[in-house]
């Protein structure tokens, strides 16, 4: 691994009972840049996160973050890596019974021994970032989707993480939160030096901010690039998948026998 990449994944195979998910995987993913993972619904892109947080262990290959093979590491290497990480889960993930403050404060209050008046100091620092500080006594259930993703954006970067891992950070979110959010995740990327991570399906909003993007597809990469690159593919997957056309590789209809012929069969059932 170069220092210049925070996390490698080398010839990586991973999948469930037999049945491979991923096949042959190699991504890397560079100190200080918003690097993107797209593809279909069941693609395994959330699965890649959860690999390299050490979750779960791959069939083959390895994840390395920081230079070590995470699937490798005991209960102690793991949580010293994960330290490292930040978190956006797909729907927020707020703790309900919590105070945003108190969301915010989470993690420092439990993988630190720092005092509570530094504590506060450094939350509100994190919910000023996005523009937040004044909703700092609001439950969850008060806020809008919108600005409970920014609560759980501010939770994600508590601890001035290396690494930053968005899972569907654009889902269900409003235009205006949609840019709201897009331009933090860049803004906070840079601002901190961090790599992000970002798995989405949402091409528009991901290719504003992404320097690179891995395009997932049956198991494999199947184009990789920078946005500029990608919106020019004349490859069949991407080419759909970008312009959101109805049909294409990926088919509209699921298999199934010739429509005709099963229509006819219940007209005529046999005897």
């Amino acid at each position: 691994m170069t220092s210049h990449n925070i996390v490698e994944i080398d010839n990586l195979s991973f999948g469930y009972k037999g049945r491979l998910l991923h096949k042959n995987i190699n991504m890397v993913f560079p100190r200080g840049k918003v690097v993107a993972i797209m593809g279909g619904s069941g693609s395994g892109k959330t699965t890649l996160l959860r690999l390299i947080g050490g979750q779960i262990k791959p069939v083959k290959g390895q994840v390395r973050v920081g230079g070590q093979v995470v699937h490798e590491q005991n209960r102690d290497g793991i949580y010293k890596l994960r330290r490292t990480m930040g978190m956006l889960f797909q729907h927020g993930a707020l703790f309900t019974d919590l105070s945003v403050f108190d969301n915010v404060a989470f993690p420092m209050r439990e993988l630190t021994d720092l005092p509570e008046s530094m504590i506060r100091d450094l939350v509100l620092m994190k919910l000023n970032a996005v523009g937040l500080r004044g909703a700092h006594q609001l439950m969850p259930a008060e806020l809008s989707g919108g600005m409970a993703r920014r609560v759980a954006l501010a939770r994600a970067v508590a601890l001035d993480p290396n690494i930053i891992m968005y899972d569907e950070p654009f889902a269900g979110l409003d235009p205006i939160s949609m840019g709201v959010i897009c331009d933090l995740i860049r803004s906070l990327n840079d601002a901190l030096g961090a790599t992000s991570i970002i798995v989405s399906h949402d091409v528009k909003e991901t290719f504003l901010i992404a320097d690179y993007v891995y395009f997932v597809a049956d198991g494999e990469i199947a184009a990789e690039g920078t946005p500029h690159d990608l919106m020019q593919s004349t490859l069949p997957f991407v080419h759909q998948f970008v312009h959101g056309e109805k049909d294409g590789p990926v088919p509209f209809h699921y298999p199934a026998a010739n429509y005709q012929d099963e229509l006819l069969k219940r007209r005529h059932p046999r005897k």
